[in-house]
């Protein structure tokens, strides 16, 4: 859905912010752009990864959250507004399918409990064992997005 695209892309543009160099981020990974992991040409970022331009650093966002988006297709047994997949694609783009995948949100979600399923999103507040306030806030944005309020 394209909706759900939009507003998945303001979501995590909000957050990530933009590095047009490889830093690292407060988990440790080496990340560019709009906090990718991973490059254009599908190797991982590394501190000798080549700077990007702002082009490409849109490109390589919108191209993660397309892979997301098919990740969470795959997961997802029940319809979802473009809302909730919106803020479930910024969600997956941070913390990872796999990690998505074995979670309590998703279990909640699939059997329709959509309101628990919406206050596991500020579980998700943590790096490394540590809250990191950046994350409360992204974690209580989407959760706003997934309940159809404004952020």
């Amino acid at each position: 859905m394209k909706k759900a695209i939009t507003l998945a892309t303001e979501l995590i543009k909000q957050f990530e912010g933009c590095s047009l160099i490889p830093y690292l981020c407060p988990a440790g990974f080496w990340t560019i752009g709009y906090g990718s992991t991973v490059s254009a040409n599908g190797k991982p970022v590394t501190d000798l990864t080549k700077p990007i331009t702002w082009s490409e650093a849109d490109s390589l966002l919108l191209s993660t959250i397309q892979d997301v988006q098919k990740q969470l297709a795959r997961v997802v047994t029940i319809f979802v507004t473009p809302q909730q997949e919106a803020a479930l694609i910024s969600l997956i783009y941070n913390i990872g399918i796999g990690n998505f995948g074995r979670s309590t949100l998703l279990k909640l979600l699939n059997t329709g409990q959509m309101k628990q399923a919406a206050e596991q999103f500020l579980r998700w507040n943590k790096s490394q064992g540590q809250t990191l306030s950046g994350l409360t806030q992204r974690r209580k944005a989407e959760r706003a997005v997934f309940l159809g309020e404004t952020p």
